[in-house]
């Protein structure tokens, strides 16, 4: 029986972040027939964002095992677990450092279909991520817009292009959008990491707290990513949490968490900097405002939405300003696109299918960077995973070959917990002692 005509499929999704696994897990979902038996695998990388149990389950997708490892363990459960597709949703250079290290463990043996690509919308690094992707059979673009873009990065360094694959975000969808609620509800999507500065943050929720001032009839939802102590892809040195200390709130204004197409089902404006959960929105035509208050720029990422018709301002929401998409800029971003989401993932499942058969079986991955392109950058890059240039782990890489006991189960907490600690509160300090 072809391997596409297979009734169940195993498939392994390795992921580093709360956001990262949320796409991971989903797009695993969306790769595989509805019709197939598939056994999904979790392995979380461990690091100072790897999500909570809680942060798992706002997701909504089971796994049938799920377990914490570092880079060297996933890369040997990679050599002791046959599976059919294997869904990297890691950083670029984690990206990278997988791809050669699982290339020299399987060599030219048998291997699983090896997709990856991005949480949300790519509007820095372009050049730098893309690269460092490339070597995946698939490498997943979110619209056209973005398939686009990739194919001529590729092409441009000389690289092959076809593993380009237009898709679109896996976790698009719920009810659209038909009217108004009681209460008429606005919803401000916060950022860990944008904007990244107390002031223009602290600007940001000062304007919130005073749009549901002058509406008192309005509920104003601040929603946010994170609770304390949770970690997330993007480092939040300034949580909203700790910034609304200390002030007034109107009765009307409240921070809620939880899973955002939940909230979206209430939402009657949905406000960002350049949150994803604009393109959520806008698919279910929810009226969607990307503030230009502190500039149309690149590091806010709301330079993305140009030609949306989107952009406003605080005072043009205040005065009850409703931004109108612009069809053909919303159709190219793969969202609300003549409703033919449904099949937006019809191309990848055919052309995994059609590597699963391939006769003989896959080569060996095969990465743009090698030590000869790029002799000065991807040796540093394996390095921080414990790989050498050749992708071999380095003498004295942490592998455990057991699980650990209670007593390094408390240790490895605890180290874990100060290297979070240094990240995400010493390191902060001395950069800001440094800028003085």
């Amino acid at each position: 029986m072809p391997a596409s005509a297979k009734k169940s499929l195993r498939v392994a999704v390795l992921a580093d972040s709360d956001t990262r696994w949320k796409w991971g897990a989903l797009t695993a979902q969306r790769l595989t027939p509805a019709a197939a038996e598939v056994r999904l695998d979790g392995y979380l990388l461990r690091g100072r964002a790897t999500p909570t149990a809680r942060q798992l389950g706002e997701v909504g997708v089971r796994a049938d095992s799920l377990r914490e490892v570092t880079g060297v363990e996933f890369l040997r459960a990679m050599t002791e677990e046959p599976y059919d597709v294997l869904v990297i949703a890691l950083v670029g250079g984690g990206v990278q450092a997988m791809l050669h290290g699982l290339r020299a463990a399987w060599g030219s043996g048998r291997r699983p279909v090896v997709v990856t690509g991005y949480v949300g919308v790519v509007y820095e690094k372009l050049a730098d991520g893309l690269l460092l992707r490339h070597g995946a059979d698939l490498v997943l673009a979110n619209s056209r817009h973005d398939a686009d873009r990739f194919r001529a990065v590729y092409e441009g360094v000389g690289a092959d292009a076809s593993s380009v694959t237009e898709v679109a975000l896996p976790f698009l969808g719920g009810t659209p959008y038909t009217g108004g609620h009681d209460p008429y509800t606005v919803v401000f999507a916060a950022q860990p990491s944008v904007p990244d500065n107390r002031r223009d943050r602290t600007y940001l929720l000062n304007r919130l707290i005073e749009h549901a001032r002058r509406h008192p009839e309005r509920e104003v939802l601040l929603k946010l990513r994170s609770k304390p102590g949770e970690h997330t892809t993007h480092i939040e040195e300034l949580p909203f949490q700790k910034l609304v200390q200390g002030k007034d709130l109107p009765a009307n204004l409240r921070l809620v968490y939880g899973h955002m197409g939940e909230v979206l089902d209430r939402t009657d404006l949905l406000v960002t900097v350049s949150s994803t959960a604009a393109l959520e929105a806008l698919h279910r035509r929810i009226p969607t405002a990307v503030l230009t208050d502190l500039g149309v720029r690149e590091v806010l990422g709301n330079h993305h939405f140009t030609g949306s018709g989107c952009l406003a301002s605080w005072d043009q929401l205040d005065a009850g300003h409703r931004p109108v998409p612009d069809e053909e800029w919303v159709a190219r971003q793969g969202v609300a696109a003549d409703g033919g989401y449904a099949g937006a993932f019809d191309t990848a499942r055919e052309r995994i299918a059609g590597l699963l058969d391939r006769p003989g079986g896959l080569p060996p991955l095969n990465p743009y960077y090698t030590p000869e392109t790029a002799p000065g950058y991807l040796p540093g890059i394996l390095a921080r995973h414990h790989l050498g240039p050749d992708g071999v782990p380095l003498p004295g890489a942490p592998a455990a070959d057991k699980e650990p006991g209670p007593v390094r189960q408390i240790v490895r907490r605890a180290a874990r917990g100060a290297y979070r600690h240094g990240v995400q509160r010493v390191a902060p300090v001395i950069r800001r002692m440094g800028e003085l």
